[in-house]
C-alpha cells in the first residue's frame, strides 16, 4: 500500500521539493513510512509507502503507482507495477495501456520527451485520486489532506457536498464523480485519464460498460463460467496478498470469496466478523455454517457500547472527510483488529450486491422489466415470492409498494429510465436551513446506458451510489492501519460479464443472486447458499443515539459553534433527536433517525477540524 503526490508546473519553480515533501508527509498515515521522489525544475513527483517503492525511472518515464497489478505475469517478467507501466506506455500509449492492465491503482506517469504527465485510476475507482488546478500549476494526491498542504489551497468546503450530507442520503453524496468535500479539490473519476500538457488539462474516460446483448447460453454454462471467473479473481488477488484475511459476513459474498480462495489455496483462511448483542444485527449463527470448511481461525470483533465520538475523532483524520455510513465504524474496529494480529491485507465482498443484484431495492426494477416485457405471470409469481420471503414490521412489502415504487422510481414511458428516489433524498429537507440550500432542488444524475431496469439501477449503484463511499472507506481504513484491500467482485472481467446476464438469473422465486447461488455449488455449504434471509452488513446505532449515549450528542447541538454555522434548523433538529429516543425506548415498528443522527455528528465534527 502506499500513496502518491505531484506538482506539475509550466514554469520552473524552485520550491517544488519543499511543496512534495510537505505532500508526502501529509499523506502518510503512520511512523515507518518510506519517501521516493523524482523532482526537476517543472515537475516532482513522490511516493510514500511502508513496502517497497512502486516507482520507476528510465529513458525519460518517470512512473508512480499507487495499488497492484494483478495480471502482470501476462506481460513477462518486470522489476515491478511501475516498470510494466512504463514498458507499455512506450509501446502502447496511455489508454491502451491502461485497457490491458487488471488491477487497483492509481498512477501517475510522466514523459519527459513531450513533457506531458498523465493520471489515472482503474475503472472502479479502488484506489484514489484527488487534483487541484491552479493557473500554471497542477498538484495531485491520493488524499485531500496532502493537497490541502499546499499554500494557496483553500480549506473551505464545497457548499452542496455538507447541504446533502446535512439533509438527505448516503446515495447522493458521490453523485458527482468529480467533485469532493472541498470546494478546491477535484476528483478524477473511476475509468478517468487526466492529461497535463504546456499548462492545459484534459479529461478522457478509458472504459465502460456498454448494452451489449444477454448471452442467451444454458444456465449451466454460465455458472461455469461464472464460478471460474470468481475463482481466477480471487486467485491473482491471493497471490498478490501477503498474509491475507477476509471478512466474513453472514451473506453470500464475503462468503463466496472466503470459499474460492480455500479452493483456490488448498489451505482454510483466517476470517474476521463484527458481532453484536441487537440479534438484529449480529450474524453469528449465519456464519457458523461457514466455519469447518472454510476457516483456519474465527477473530469476532465485538461492538458493544463504543465511544462514538472519540472513534469519530480518529476515523474522520483517517478520512480526512465525514464518515458515510454507520457501519463503517465497525470496518474500522475490524481492521484495527487484523492489524494488531499481524494480518497484510484484508479480502471482502464489497461489488457482490451490485453484480447480482442483492439489494432488496433492486426487486422493484426487476419487476419494471418484467412488466415492460409484458411477462404478466412471471411478474405475478415473482410479487407473490417477494413478499412470502421478505416482508418485515417496518419495510413491508404488498402490490401496493409495488405500485408506490413503479410511480416514484420508474419511467415507463421510455424503457430503462430509473427515477431518483425523491422520497429518500427529501426526508430530512426541513431540517436544513432553506438560506443554507435546498435540498428539494437537488437533481442527481441518474445514469442509463442499458435498456433494462434493473441495469441501469444497479451500474448507477456502481458509480455513483453506493460503491464510490464504500471504497473510500475501504481505502482509508486499510491505509492507516498498514493492510492491503482486496476486492475480487470488482475484477472487470466479473463486472462485463454480469452486466450480460438476464435479470432472471439474478432474482428468481423472489430470491436474490441466483446464479452466483448456482455457480458456488459444492464450494459453499448449503446452508450458506440456499438462505433466503438477508440481514446485510450494518451497525446498531441507534443505540449510539439513545439513552445515556445521547448526552454528548445533545451537548454538540446545544453548542454555539453548532447552532451558529447555519446549516440546521436547530429546532427540527432538536425534535428528531426526540423522536429517536421514543422509537428506540418503546421499540415501535416505525423507521428510526440513526442515519440522520450519524451523518449530523461526522459532519460537525469534520467541520470543526477545518
Amino acid at each position: 500500500m502506499s500513496r502518491i503526490a505531484g506538482v506539475i508546473s509550466s514554469v520552473p519553480v524552485g520550491n517544488l521539493k519543499t511543496l512534495l515533501g510537505d505532500m508526502l508527509d501529509a499523506s502518510k498515515s503512520g511512523p515507518g513510512w518510506l519517501n521516493n521522489e523524482h523532482v526537476s525544475e517543472h515537475v516532482a513527483l513522490g511516493w510514500c509507502g511502508w513496502l517497497l517503492p512502486t516507482v520507476t525511472a528510465s529513458h525519460g518515464i518517470i512512473v508512480m503507482l499507487d495499488g497492484q497489478i494483478y495480471n502482470r505475469q501476462e506481460f513477462g517478467r518486470f522489476d515491478n507495477d511501475a516498470d510494466l507501466l512504463a514498458t507499455l506506455y512506450r509501446k502502447h500509449g496511455m489508454a491502451e495501456l491502461l485497457k490491458q492492465l487488471n488491477g487497483d491503482f492509481a498512477c501517475a506517469i510522466y514523459d519527459s520527451q513531450t513533457r506531458t504527465c498523465w493520471l489515472a485510476r482503474d475503472r472502479f475507482g479502488v484506489k484514489p485520486l484527488y487534483y487541484v488546478a491552479k493557473p500554471e500549476r497542477l498538484a495531485f494526491a491520493s488524499r485531500p489532506r496532502a493537497l490541502l498542504s499546499l499554500p494557496g489551497v483553500s480549506k473551505a468546503v464545497n457548499p452542496r457536498y455538507v447541504a446533502i450530507f446535512a439533509a438527505s442520503h448516503y446515495r447522493y453524496f458521490d453523485n458527482d464523480p468529480h467533485a469532493s468535500p472541498y470546494a478546491e479539490i477535484s476528483q478524477l473519476p473511476a475509468a478517468g485519464i487526466l492529461c497535463v500538457k504546456n499548462g492545459h488539462l484534459s479529461q478522457s474516460t478509458y472504459w465502460t460498460l456498454g448494452d451489449l446483448p444477454d448471452f442467451t447460453v444454458p444456465e449451466v454454462e454460465l455458472a461455469e463460467q461464472y464460478r471460474e471467473l470468481l475463482l481466477d479473481a480471487v486467485s491473482l488477488r491471493v497471490k498478490a496478498a501477503r498474509k491475507p484475511a477476509f471478512t466474513l459476513s453472514g451473506g453470500m459474498d464475503s462468503s463466496s470469496v472466503l470459499a474460492s480462495a480455500v479452493r483456490c489455496t488448498g489451505a482454510k483462511q483466517h476470517a474476521f466478523s463484527t458481532v453484536y448483542a441487537d440479534k438484529t444485527y449480529d450474524e453469528s449463527d449465519d456464519i457458523r455454517s461457514m466455519l469447518d470448511t472454510a476457516v483456519e481461525r474465527w477473530n469476532t470483533v465485538p461492538i458493544g457500547s463504543p465511544d462514538v465520538f472519540g472513534l469519530l475523532q480518529r476515523m474522520i483524520d483517517v478520512h480526512d472527510e465525514p464518515v458515510a455510513t454507520a457501519t463503517w465504524l465497525s470496518h474500522y474496529l475490524l481492521c484495527d483488529e487484523a492489524a494488531r494480529q499481524g494480518f497484510a491485507g484484508v479480502f471482502g465482498g464489497l461489488g457482490g450486491d451490485e453484480l447480482n443484484a442483492g439489494e432488496y431495492e433492486h426487486f422493484i426494477f426487476h419487476f419494471a422489466d418484467l412488466r415492460i416485457s409484458k411477462r404478466d405471470e412471471e411478474l405475478k409469481r415473482e410479487v407473490e415470492a417477494w413478499i412470502r420471503y421478505h416482508n418485515h414490521p417496518v419495510y413491508q412489502k404488498s402490490w401496493e409498494v409495488v405500485g408506490d415504487a413503479f410511480a416514484r422510481l420508474i419511467d415507463f414511458s421510455r424503457p430503462g429510465r430509473c427515477r431518483p428516489d425523491r422520497r429518500r433524498i427529501e426526508r430530512y429537507a426541513s431540517v436544513l436551513d432553506p438560506e443554507f440550500f435546498d435540498v428539494t432542488s437537488f437533481e442527481p444524475v441518474m445514469e442509463h446506458p442499458f435498456s433494462r431496469y434493473l441495469k441501469n439501477r444497479t451500474y448507477q449503484d456502481l458509480t455513483r451510489e453506493t460503491i464510490p463511499c464504500c471504497l473510500r472507506a475501504l481505502d482509508r481504513h486499510a491505509t492507516s492501519f498498514g493492510l492491503e484491500n482486496f476486492l475480487p467482485f470488482l475484477d472487470h472481467r466479473l463486472v462485463e460479464m454480469m452486466y450480460r446476464i438476464p435479470s432472471g438469473l439474478k432474482i428468481r422465486d423472489g430470491i436474490t443472486k441466483h446464479l452466483l447461488r448456482q455457480a458456488m455449488h459444492g464450494l459453499l455449504p448449503n446452508e450458506t447458499r440456499t438462505r433466503v434471509k438477508k440481514t446485510g452488513w450494518n451497525a446498531p446505532a441507534h443505540i449510539w443515539f439513545s439513552g445515556s449515549a445521547r448526552a454528548p450528542l445533545l451537548d454538540l447541538v446545544h453548542s454555539q459553534e453548532f447552532q451558529q454555522r447555519g446549516i440546521y434548523r436547530v429546532k427540527e433538529v432538536l425534535r428528531l433527536i426526540e423522536e429517536h429516543e421514543r422509537i428506540v425506548t418503546e421499540d415501535l415498528n416505525q423507521e428510526n433517525h440513526m442515519m440522520f443522527l450519524w451523518q449530523l455528528v461526522n459532519l460537525e465534527l469534520w467541520l470543526r477540524r477545518q
